[in-house]
């Protein structure tokens, strides 16, 4: 009797693929054990150096590191002297964070609803919503993709509004040739693990002037103020979010590859859009972001399911992928629908643009160790599963 036939081995799964995943080069990574030998771990020279190369990166300005970017915008809406009873317009699609900071300092977040086309905050219906109690808006660059720089500080000077920019995607976007965070107002980055260049968590805030940066400093370290080897002054309630030396240093490490990150980030987002114009895959009618490959650092490839078209919800979609091995995320349910601000008084219908994306909108992987052939399965993969839930 013949010897069974060997069986054929099974062609291994393709890797897993995140949304997102960090480059850190190998010299970071030793950079990082010098100073964990060194003994100084928390705030020191490593911060100091880092704030030191962003001031540099952003034409000279004023610039704080924190352990977030989210304290940014809290303690520029402080330094801005926002309280209770303002208002802030903002958008609500974006992390919540972005309208937590207002709550924070005890004033309102005022909502108003995206451009459908670049989903960002729609400036018309900001100056609209600016009444008698608004101090500042909070425009958010979601995916990196910058708010209209000219019309916004237009807007803000015309109405005597501080702007705090939520910026902390768009870290290596530029406007008109300028670098995000190089001019303006208050401009708060983060450095969480998911951005362009990460210090594992943190973010910077740059500033106007050395008083202000002075008191970011207070609030940054509990309102403590230090002269000399002993002295020591409280004169206002600050916080816990000093930049470890650990994050800086990664920050150090990462700064010199951000031109070479985002060139990559541009080069993927041209082959995802390429995919999706193959006449099959653009049948099915997915909502694709600007093709902005001047201005915009890609942090994200984000695209907008048709849910008319489709008989299943976003997450059994989500779920298909993580089965073929692709990760994907959500950036971001809109914030008003969360129920801590239903409780404010904010109910589905009231921005339809930014409920809409809320809904349907698709984070898929973008990060620089990607190759051609990735973007070519996720979408693949996407169409497939699309293709399966298609209303008849």
């Amino acid at each position: 009797m013949p010897p069974p036939a060997a069986a054929t081995p099974l062609k291994p799964a393709a890797p897993f693929l995140p949304f997102t995943r960090p480059t850190i080069d190998e010299a970071t990574v030793a950079g990082v054990a010098d100073v964990l030998r060194s003994g100084w771990l928390s705030s020191g020279p490593q911060v100091k150096a880092f704030e030191a190369r962003l001031s540099e990166h952003f034409g000279g300005r004023p610039v704080r590191a924190f352990n977030s970017g989210t304290c940014t915008m809290e303690i520029a809406l402080r330094i801005a002297g926002v309280k209770a009873g303002d208002e802030v317009i903002t958008t609500p699609l974006s992390w919540v964070a972005t309208g937590n900071v207002v709550l924070e300092v005890g004033a309102r977040p005022v909502f108003v609803d995206i451009d459908p086309k670049t989903r960002l905050i729609d400036l018309d219906q900001a100056e609209r919503a600016i009444s008698p109690r608004t101090r500042a808006i909070i425009p958010v660059d979601l995916a990196g993709l910058p708010v209209d720089r000219d019309r916004l500080n237009s807007l803000a000077a015309k109405h005597g509004l501080r702007v705090v920019e939520d910026a902390a995607q768009s870290f290596g976007s530029t406007w008109k040739g300028r670098r995000i965070g190089s001019f303006g107002d208050f401009v708060s980055f983060s450095f969480h693990a998911n951005k362009n260049i990460t210090t594992s968590e943190g973010g910077c805030l740059v500033l106007n002037d050395e008083r202000e940066a002075r008191l970011a400093e207070q609030y940054r370290l509990q309102g403590v103020i230090r002269t000399g080897h002993d002295g020591m002054e409280v004169e206002l309630v600050g916080g816990k979010y000093n930049m470890t030396d650990i994050a800086a240093r990664i920050g150090l490490g990462q700064l010199p590859h951000l031109d070479e990150f985002t060139a990559r980030r541009r080069e993927l987002a041209l082959a995802y859009l390429e995919e999706f114009d193959r006449p099959e895959i653009a049948a099915l009618g997915i909502g694709l972001p600007p093709a902005n490959f001047t201005d915009s650092n890609w942090h994200m490839f984000q695209v907008i399911l048709p849910e008319g078209r489709m008989a299943a919800r976003r997450a059994a979609i989500m779920g298909e992928l993580h089965e073929d091995g692709i990760g994907t995320g959500v950036h971001y349910p809109a914030i008003h629908l969360f129920a801590l601000y239903r409780r404010m008084g904010w109910k589905d219908g009231d921005f339809p643009h930014a409920e809409n994306a809320g809904r349907n909108i698709l984070t898929l992987p973008l990060f620089p160790a990607m190759t051609r052939s990735d973007v070519a399965r996720v979408v693949s993969a996407l169409a497939r599963r699309m293709g399966n839930h298609l209303n008849p």
